[in-house]
């Protein structure tokens, strides 16, 4: 049984679901890998227009593995990951979502906790269900979230709520997080919202996706080169064949686009 299930679409829609049900998909090493391994995929797959990331049996994730992390090897590994130059294993098997050059959508419902929090702050729009319990977790095992946050939780909500939630590993609620702005939407069914907005997507040019991606990404997260970035997008997508085809869809709606022309 694989612990990340992949179904890809006909329309190019891919549902990547965690799937250790008896571990409320819990994080483990093996999955962490399996997370990067499945986005590197998806990332080579020009037919692929969107992701959904959710997970199976109604949960999203428990967070990380403590039985797992406590094994003496993977300890000593996890030491080495740190230690190491660049990214952690830790860090890009949630960082690698946002390089994807397609929308990443979360679908989250029961567990969101700790690595499963970050995880969701990933995706590029978050759907819970409203009675999905919540948390930054790390510190109740005396941890700091290594996963990411500092770039995924920035610009969501103010800085002194985002040192409280960490500092209280409290829970909370998928409401609550809707009100802070944590989650784009609250929905009873995640997934079906999931599955609609990924469809209104699917309208669009996938080229532009990508360009708004990178563009938003970069104003958030490195504001000396977004101004650049806007020209530089926008020459290429002038250029390229899925503009001219997105003209001609706003007056023929039936019209299809080209597999992304830029890699991203």
């Amino acid at each position: 049984m694989s612990i990340v299930t992949v179904n890809i679409q006909d329309n190019g829609i891919a549902i990547v679901s965690l799937n250790r049900p008896e571990k409320r998909n819990a994080m483990s090493f093996a999955l962490l890998r399996q997370l990067i391994k499945t986005a590197q995929q998806l990332k080579k797959n020009k037919k692929v227009r969107c992701v959904i990331l959710t997970g199976n049996n109604q949960i999203f994730s428990s967070g990380i593995d403590l039985s797992d992390l406590n094994n003496p090897k993977n300890s000593a590994y996890a030491v080495w990951e740190l230690v190491k130059p660049g990214q952690s294993l830790f860090q890009k098997a949630f960082l690698v979502w946002q390089d994807l050059p397609v929308p990443v959508i979360a679908a989250i419902e029961g567990y969101c906790f700790g690595a499963g929090m970050q995880l969701a702050l990933a995706a590029d729009i978050r759907i819970s269900h409203p009675d999905t319990k919540m948390s930054i977790m790390e510190s109740r095992w005396g941890l700091v979230p290594d996963m990411g946050l500092t770039r995924s939780l920035k610009g969501l909500i103010a800085l002194d709520l985002a040192k409280e939630l960490t500092m209280t590993a409290r829970i909370f609620d998928g409401q609550y997080a809707k009100d802070i702005g944590l989650v784009t939407h609250i929905n009873p069914q995640p997934l079906q919202q999931a599955q609609t907005l990924a469809e209104e997507l699917l309208q669009r040019s996938p080229d532009a996706l990508l360009a708004a991606k990178r563009v938003l990404q970069a104003m958030e997260h490195q504001p000396q080169k977004s101004l650049r970035l806007e020209k530089i997008w926008q020459l290429r997508l002038l250029l390229g064949k899925n503009s001219q085809l997105a003209r001609k869809k706003d007056k023929q709606p039936d019209t299809t686009f080209l597999p992304r022309q830029y890699r991203g």
